[in-house]
């Protein structure tokens, strides 16, 4: 079953809802809420609405938002994907996946998750998922076998984040309730995703930045030691690194400390 909640599309019901609680600010939201959900939900929406605020790494935010949503709908699986380029990353898994977390790969348009990023709608599908025409085996992980999906798209200013895709072993009916309830979490969620998200690749950026850095050092220290060229260095450096099986740039760090060290020790005795 597919749900048409197209938060990008003016013409959606969901859409001119949402907008309207939010434009509204905080109170309308509960308003609202109150009058059609439990009082459960409330706190499941106050709890997001917290849980934004803490402005925390991309993978401590994907993990928080997913214990709101596995409070939501009690559920035997949760992934979270998260588009980087023009592909979706698994970023979080509510099962532990050591071995595929941050590894698995999906194309836009490819299997259930992919078709959901590439038209931004809710699927709900609540027997035999693996039926569906539109699912595709990437990893040999039980959840594959499990019977009910659904998958609901991560949006900021209409632009694709993520997929949240929550998952039950045995068939399940997931209610209107569920499903527009994932769909707002979703939709609340894709502005602080998408700032974790640019806040880890500039932090990655920035490391690689200084791992160059530590290289051409070390690179320069080794030159003028050994009087050899920058490839040979580089070379030594990688050896280094293979025979004691640790990163290449901490043997840079390594060999910036012993001459820091030896500099200091000279200065010393002088």
């Amino acid at each position: 079953m597919t749900y048409i909640i197209h938060t990008g599309n003016p013409k959606s019901s969901t859409f001119r809802s949402l907008t309207q609680l939010i434009s509204h600010g905080g109170s309308g939201l509960h308003k609202q809420i109150r009058t059609t959900d439990s009082d459960g939900d409330i706190d499941l929406l106050h709890e997001i609405g917290s849980r934004m605020a803490a402005a925390d790494p991309l993978h401590e935010v994907l993990y928080r938002i997913m214990d709101v949503v596995t409070v939501a709908v009690r559920c035997d699986s949760c992934f979270i994907y998260v588009i980087e380029k023009d592909k979706l990353v698994l970023r979080a898994s509510k099962n532990p996946h050591a071995d595929v977390v941050d590894q698995l790969q999906i194309a836009v348009g490819q299997g259930v998750t992919g078709w959901v990023a590439e038209y931004l709608q809710t699927v709900a599908l609540p027997e035999k998922a693996w039926a569906d025409p539109r699912f595709a085996r990437f990893t040999n992980l039980p959840e594959d076998r499990f019977e009910a999906f659904l998958a609901v798209p991560i949006l900021c200013r209409g632009k694709l984040v993520g997929v949240i895709n929550v998952q039950h072993r045995k068939p399940h009916n997931h209610s209107q309730r569920e499903v527009r309830l994932i769909s707002l979490v979703g939709y609340l969620v894709g502005a602080e995703i998408e700032m974790a998200r640019i806040e880890l690749e500039r932090s990655q950026l920035a490391e690689q930045l200084e791992h160059r850095k530590t290289m051409e050092r070390a690179k320069g220290l080794l030159q003028r030691e050994l009087r050899i060229d920058e490839e040979t260095a580089y070379l030594m450096l990688q050896k280094q690194s293979r025979q004691v099986r640790r990163p290449v740039h901490e043997i840079a760090k390594a060999l910036i400390l012993l001459e820091d060290l030896k500099r200091v020790n000279e200065q010393a005795h002088a």
